[in-house]
């Protein structure tokens, strides 16, 4: 099964893709400006065919470019992802005339896109969305009103997944409906977010931008289950983004202590480290095979997909942060310096715990599938 064994053709493939990382992306990467869209890098992606293969392929496709990609470069994986997570409402959702006006320069890496989901007071909270949107009596459309927050790829996205409410309900995942809404629209603007992690993230603010039905994602009202069905898919693969960056850190902490003279010897001849060492190549295979074995279900329609997911985020986030912790550790003072491939993974590997579901949200959304299965 493709979720606990890779075969020879995706091994390569895997391969091909740190290489390309590491030796295309990564200058690319290097030339960027810290919390800006970084355009080169995007259209790179789009040029090498990975943003094509995000929507003609399958969720263990998606993690398996995420880890491979993180593993040598982390700005790339991102890219790759915040122009998933804004164009697969489009695809999965999308009419005819707004897939074929938008995916098209997506997958080229011309246009990039932004999700926007999360406000000043509702994050892993989603159905708590204050954003409104008020019918517009003379041109049958609406009026968005209010702010988003912590936005991938704002302000500077092409065009944002805008999740806005525009029923009646006070709250709850009901009446929020999904928008296409292009840069450009009048009462539409934001600024960047200076974060941890250099990303590109940023606010959106919306006073009176006008949206059509031509504009909406799905249908009036379901906007919480095309938001749902985007984070079912991508969960998984911030467990990917995390193995990668967990992997990258072990690597690098076997050439360290394999190498670095201590006490007559070398770290490795310590049991202490050689102990810890194990525990992190433990941890992070798996959070690997999880992270595989939801991609599968993903794949195959599975019912426990939201389950899989939230698991596999869970457990990969949290062992990255331990094996990037532990790597900084045994390496020293050295890996507190800026530059140092640690103290970049250190600041990159925080966020995965918080966005797209805190843990404590994915530990909820467990229980809650779990209990589901034996209350009637």
């Amino acid at each position: 099964m493709a979720a606990f064994s890779l075969d020879p053709e995706q091994t390569a493939w895997c391969a091909s893709l740190r290489g390309l990382a590491a030796e295309q992306l990564r200058p690319l990467a290097d030339k960027g400006e810290p919390g800006r869209v970084n355009r080169p890098l995007v259209a790179a992606l789009g040029s090498h065919g990975l943003l094509a293969r995000l929507f003609d392929s399958g969720a263990l496709d998606l993690c398996l470019m995420r880890e491979s990609l993180a593993h040598a470069c982390t700005e790339a994986e991102t890219a790759l992802a915040l122009q998933g997570l804004g164009a697969h409402p489009v695809a999965a959702h999308g009419s005819a005339a707004q897939r074929a006006r938008w995916l098209p320069e997506v997958v080229a890496g011309r246009a990039v896109a932004a999700f926007a989901l999360s406000e000043p007071g509702a994050g892993s909270d989603a159905a708590a969305l204050a954003l409104h949107a008020v019918p517009d009596p003379a041109t049958g459309g609406w009026r968005l009103h209010g702010e988003k927050r912590w936005i991938s790829n704002a302000p500077e996205a092409d065009f944002a997944t805008v999740f806005a409410r525009t029923g009646d309900s006070a709250g709850g995942a009901r009446g929020v409906t999904a928008f296409l809404v292009p840069a450009g629209r009048p009462g539409l603007s934001g600024e960047p977010l200076d974060m941890l992690a250099p990303h590109a993230l940023g606010s959106l603010v919306f006073d009176g931008v006008p949206v059509g039905p031509e504009d909406v994602l799905g249908a009036p009202g379901e906007g919480f289950r095309v938001a749902m069905t985007t984070l079912n898919l991508f969960r998984p693969s911030v467990g990917a983004f995390a193995v990668g960056m967990a992997q990258a850190a072990l690597d690098a902490t076997l050439a360290h202590t394999s190498a670095r003279p201590a006490f007559g010897g070398v770290l490795a001849d310590l049991q202490a480290v050689a102990h810890q060492v194990a525990e992190m190549a433990t941890r992070t295979e798996a959070a690997r095979l999880l992270v595989y074995a939801a991609a599968e279900a993903y794949d195959r329609g599975g019912a426990d997909v939201p389950r899989r997911a939230a698991m596999a985020k869970l457990l990969a986030t949290e062992t990255a942060q331990y094996v990037v912790d532990t790597a900084v550790q045994l390496h020293g003072a050295r890996a507190l310096q800026r530059g140092h491939l640690l103290e970049h993974l250190y600041r990159e590997v925080r966020a995965p715990r918080i966005y797209e579901g805190a843990t404590e949200v994915q530990r909820t959304i467990i229980a809650k599938e779990l209990y589901r299965e034996v209350r009637p």
